[in-house]
């Protein structure tokens, strides 16, 4: 088979062959590629093309967090409680270590608390106090994370575990947490919008997790294949006349001993 592999002509299909597997890798990788991309964008299209609804519409305190709700734009309105907020570390930003400035807000209308996350600031930055009074934000909702780092200093977490909140934090719990996108100070006509400020960045609301576009899938899936069979046509072929001529050999050595 050696002697077969190394003639100019198998090498030469060889050559080929790997250029056609390696032609159709790139395409079904391009593919797979545009069925993750599709996948995401139309999640995030469809999470920016629903209203706006009052939290009540959404979630309630202890109810399940809804399998649609990540994403999902709520209004709210409450009081954001002293002394009760934290930071979650690690956090990144266009590339930038920080930390998660997260406000309990105690909602008006149940009385239950909420996790808001009011923005990013940078390692080591005062967080600046959160607005005193009544405040109506606008929060996009996410489902709670899981346990972080535990022993961490007082006042700073590695994630947003409401199973921990539940205990730190007293009365009812809502099932998620919410990125802040608006804040306004009072309630009604007469509001007044707050800014980020401090070094305080609103924090973009993570992109949804997607399944894939499963008919760009199904095109990578073949080029795969096709790779895998220009490969295997290869040596078959190559294995075929190599049994040939071991044959042919075979055939005329026992000619010459007849």
């Amino acid at each position: 088979m050696r002697r077969t592999v190394i003639t100019p002509r198998w090498l030469g299909l060889l050559a080929l062959a790997v250029a056609l597997a390696v032609g159709a890798v790139l395409l079904g990788r391009w593919q797979w590629s545009v069925a993750h991309d599709r996948a995401r964008a139309e999640a995030v299209q469809e999470i920016q093309s629903r209203p706006v609804q009052p939290i009540a519409d959404v979630l309630a305190p202890h109810q399940s967090f809804p399998d649609d709700g990540s994403g999902q734009r709520v209004t709210v309105a409450g009081e954001y409680a002293a002394g009760d907020g934290f930071v979650v570390v690690d956090r990144l930003l266009d590339g930038r270590t920080g930390v998660w400035l997260v406000e309990r807000l105690v909602v008006a209308e149940t009385g239950a608390n909420l996790a808001v996350v009011r923005g990013w600031l940078p390692a080591g930055s005062e967080a600046p106090p959160a607005p005193k009074g009544e405040v109506r934000l606008v929060v996009s909702l996410a489902p709670g994370e899981s346990p972080g780092q535990p022993d961490l200093p007082k006042g700073e977490a590695s994630s947003i575990h409401l199973g921990t909140l539940v205990n730190e934090w007293p009365g009812d719990l809502y099932t998620g947490f919410g990125f802040v996108m608006e804040e306004t100070r009072g309630v009604g006509d007469a509001g007044e919008p707050v800014t980020a400020s401090g070094g305080l960045e609103r924090v973009p609301p993570p992109l949804p997790d997607t399944s894939l576009d499963w008919r760009n899938a199904s095109y990578a899936a073949q080029w795969f294949a096709i790779a895998a069979f220009v490969i295997w046509m290869w040596w078959r072929m190559m294995r075929q006349e190599s049994r040939a001529v071991t044959e042919d050999e075979s055939e005329e050595k026992e000619a010459a001993h007849s």
